[in-house]
């Protein structure tokens, strides 16, 4: 062991005597562990949150969307599916269509986004079909290929009539309350011309399922029908609105999306999924950032605590320090002796903040502690995340704080004069 870090180690583990040195040196550990476990908490709170945000954005929607630039629909959306699925970064493509329409059921109606899809493509791009926790979406894989003439209620062997399939959200289910096997009324905007005007169109629809994506912007909104009857009920038929796209890297989406353009030709255009969640993801970042260095003022008053205890140890040590110069020790080896001194109240602290933080980050995201309201947050509970680099950031952060704190002292030692400090003596 260095000389510097043996006498350092000595002093540390010695006795006061000033036992408010002792308290002091103690409070500067402890205060160092609950700023980095503090941090390691809190980064790993932002980071579980973007993840699960992340996570459950990408299996309800598509990486990459393509459409028309004129609004007017997709008319060869099949042949334009087949052709572009083939470029090298596509894994999977869906055609699909979207509408907001007001969904009700007696007295209770609610506003909702209506996706007309095609099963057999939609589940290679999303997990919106996997999701479903009560009922099934087998009705919507044996309706009608688009375009096909079925009208959209037929009558049944037993005389009455059957209406085609629809699975809501699970919110929004709740909020209408519908169960599987009743019906609901969807009344799209884009009505009809008759002689009277303009009137609203439209038509009943058979739950036989609920999908549960744990996304409460989906779960609270969302409903899905086969494209044929979307295109039915909007009086379009062979009409697609997006071109949906599951791509090989999620964070090549732009590039891949101009791609795409390029390839579909003149006239269309597409978004993906950072633009359409830039801002959520932005507040994300900024929160990052600002619980960072609020937080770290914990390391930062701890680092105060040092340079106090430090000082007073220097006060204290003044006379062992004039013996070790006499002994023929260098004013730069006493200043590292201070130097090591903090550094190793900073690295003990760390360590244990360290230790305390992943523990309770682990805790917390697998027993989920912390329960929230997902209509406010999106999420059931806190997610915790924890991630090494954070830990890296976090322990650098820590020790140069500390290291900085014991500048001065050390300085000060350096500069103790041995004959005036044993004059007296």
């Amino acid at each position: 062991m260095r000389f510097e870090l043996f006498i350092a180690s000595r002093y540390l583990r010695a006795k006061r005597r000033q036992a408010v040195i002792g308290v002091i040196t103690a409070i500067s550990v402890i205060g160092v562990a609950a700023g980095v476990a503090s941090l390691i908490i809190a980064l790993a709170i932002t980071n579980g949150f973007r993840q699960d945000l992340q996570s459950h954005l990408l299996s309800a929607t598509s990486h990459v969307q393509l459409e028309r630039t004129a609004a007017d629909g997709i008319r060869d959306y099949v042949a334009l599916t087949d052709r572009l699925e083939k470029h090298p970064h596509v894994i999977a493509a869906a055609p699909a269509m979207y509408e907001q329409v007001m969904i009700s059921r007696g007295a209770r109606a609610s506003v909702g986004l209506l996706k007309g899809i095609l099963p057999k493509y939609e589940r290679n791009v999303s997990q919106l079909l996997s999701s479903i926790k009560e009922g099934s979406a087998a009705e919507l894989e044996t309706q009608n290929t688009p375009g096909e003439g079925q009208p959209p209620m037929t009558e049944g062997t037993d005389g009455y009539p059957t209406y085609p399939p629809i699975v809501l959200g699970k919110d929004l289910a709740d909020n209408l309350g519908a169960k599987v096997g009743e019906l609901v009324l969807i009344t799209s905007p884009q009505g009809e011309v008759t002689p009277f005007g303009l009137i609203p169109k439209y038509q009943r629809f058979r739950v036989v399922g609920l999908m549960a994506t744990g996304f409460y912007d989906y779960d609270n909104a969302w409903a899905l029908i086969s494209l044929s009857d979307a295109q039915r009920l909007e009086s379009e038929p062979n009409i697609a609105s997006v071109i949906e796209f599951k791509v090989d890297d999620i964070y090549r989406a732009p590039q891949i999306g101009q791609e795409l353009e390029k390839g579909a030709g003149r006239g269309f255009q597409t978004t993906n999924w950072m633009e359409q969640n830039r801002a959520l993801f932005r507040a994300l970042r900024l929160e990052r950032v600002v619980t960072f260095i609020t937080i770290a003022l914990i390391v930062f008053v701890a680092a105060l605590n040092i340079l106090i205890s430090l000082i007073m140890m220097v006060m204290e040590k003044t006379r062992d320090i004039a013996v070790l110069m006499s002994l023929g020790a260098r004013k730069r080896q006493v200043r590292r002796v201070f130097m090591a001194q903090g550094v190793l109240i900073g690295i003990s602290g760390t360590i244990i903040g360290l230790m305390a933080g992943y523990l309770l980050a682990w805790a917390g995201g697998h027993y989920h502690w912390i329960s929230l309201s997902p209509e406010v947050y999106s999420l059931d509970y806190v997610p915790f995340a924890p991630r090494l680099t954070d830990g890296l950031l976090v322990a650098a952060l820590a020790v140069g704080i500390s290291f900085v704190a014991t500048l001065y002292p050390s300085h000060s030692a350096s500069r103790v004069y041995p004959a005036e400090a044993l004059r007296y003596e």
